[in-house]
């Protein structure tokens, strides 16, 4: 899978992105086409406010054909907004999977 990753209004450490390839690239596993991308970007919401959701993370996969899948979320922690993008992802991931393996049992 290409990952690519962008930052907006935060700096992209080594740290950040081997933390966003490790989860995200992770998923790997259950889109296995070789042309499958992932784009994922993070993002400080504010400089001014402290309090509140002020990470958010949002991860878009294109899937063989024309299906893509998104996920976004705001945490007050990077790590956590990450976290969420991830499970959301894996939970449509593997939807998307048993969704073409049911087309391909049903069309024998």
């Amino acid at each position: 899978m290409k990952l690519t990753i962008k930052g907006t209004n935060i700096k992209l450490t080594d740290s950040i992105r081997e933390y966003i390839d490790k989860k995200i690239g992770g998923l790997e596993k259950f889109a296995r086409a070789p042309s499958t991308e992932c784009w994922v970007e993070v993002e400080r919401t504010t400089y001014h406010h402290q309090s509140g959701d002020i990470f958010r993370a949002e991860a878009q996969i294109r899937l063989p054909g024309a299906s893509s899948i998104r996920a976004e979320a705001s945490e007050w922690d990077l790590h956590q907004a990450i976290d969420k993008v991830k499970d959301e992802l894996q939970r449509q991931l593997k939807r998307y999977k048993r969704k073409i393996i049911t087309k391909r049992r049903g069309s024998d």
